[in-house]
């Protein structure tokens, strides 16, 4: 769910994420989806609620009500007005070009880099960091279940004895990492067992087609087939932080100097390289992340309308508001 706001800087979409759950019926609200975020300009340009400029680069605020994460995406038109196409691993074709620049994303769910206050911590026997830049992401070490970190997902899936012990690992990492539900409180036992969005979980390993890290990457319940931008951007800022699984795997990855410079971190993943930039310097605490990007692309799939009848007052109300702005 969209709509878009006037701020002083000019219209802000506001938008709100409802992650379905693939086999059961709970909703959770509690999180944000760098994949539709990336869709978002593209509508909001397409249905003219928001003017971009004819041509050049130009960025779009989007706050995401889930998280109070406020995200800049920055698109480009060339000098005849079309847009700037890209093409990411596991999309057919080049299409408008996103890049999502997350602001001030340390913290987002745990307030803490390091949620548990480790670099390095042992779950279940496995070496594993817990860090939260943009989502809270357990970072273990591949060579610690056996595994070579270049599988494909469908290998490691259908591998129960490996699939038990990540579950193990993530679950209790979760409640090391102190993670709470929506209302503040802290999460059980058992709503960790069925979560389908927090921890995110995902095996490290070195490169070996020119990225700086290879990963698969877990929502945690069931493999991803590329990799999420919230993921990728946190991976991103651990293979910076000396002391980390991730530090200890990636190769040829630029230290953080002591002013805000953009690094790149090019990751790996069962469907190519995805890119990653990372605005960051040292500090006292390892490193101060304000902004993380990951390129993505949009396309339009489809145009339409649908009549909404029996709309609450609500709705009525957040649609004329639309209308209005």
């Amino acid at each position: 769910m969209a709509r878009v706001e006037n701020t002083p800087t000019g219209r802000r979409i506001i938008s709100t994420l409802a992650q379905l759950a693939s086999d059961h019926g709970d909703i959770d609200w509690s999180v944000n989806c760098g994949n539709m975020s990336s869709a978002l300009p593209l509508w909001a340009i397409d249905t003219g609620l928001i003017e971009a400029p004819p041509t050049g680069s130009f960025e779009i605020e989007i706050n995401n009500t889930n998280t109070g994460v406020l995200t800049v995406a920055r698109m480009s038109r060339d000098t005849q007005g079309r847009f700037i196409n890209a093409e990411i691993p596991g999309v057919v074709g080049s299409f408008p070009g996103v890049d999502l620049f997350l602001q001030s994303p340390v913290g987002n769910k745990t307030g803490r880099l390091l949620p548990t206050g480790h670099l390095m911590d042992t779950i279940a026997g496995h070496k594993v960091s817990c860090v939260d830049v943009a989502v809270p992401m357990v970072i273990a070490d591949a060579a610690s279940f056996g595994k070579t970190g270049h599988e494909t997902m469908a290998e490691l899936e259908t591998d129960t004895e490996f699939m038990a012990k990540l579950r193990q690992v993530w679950i209790e990492a979760g409640l090391k990492m102190q993670l709470r539900r929506r209302d503040g409180e802290l999460m059980t036992l058992a709503e960790l067992e069925r979560s389908e969005t927090i921890p995110k979980v995902c095996i490290v390993s070195a490169p070996r087609h020119g990225g700086h890290i290879a990963v698969r990457y877990f929502t945690p319940q069931t493999g991803h087939a590329s990799l999420a931008v919230s993921g990728g951007c946190c991976l991103a800022a651990a293979c910076m932080l000396s002391g980390t699984t991730a530090h200890q795997v990636a190769v040829g990855v630029s230290s953080p100097s002591t002013s805000f410079t953009d690094i790149e971190v090019s990751i790996e993943n069962p469907a190519g390289k995805l890119d990653t930039t990372v605005s960051v310097k040292s500090s006292a605490e390892g490193i101060d992340v304000r902004a993380a990007a990951y390129r993505r692309n949009a396309q339009i799939l489809m145009r339409g309308h649908v009549p909404l009848y029996r709309a609450s007052a609500q709705l009525v109300d957040a649609m004329s508001e639309t209308r209005d702005d």
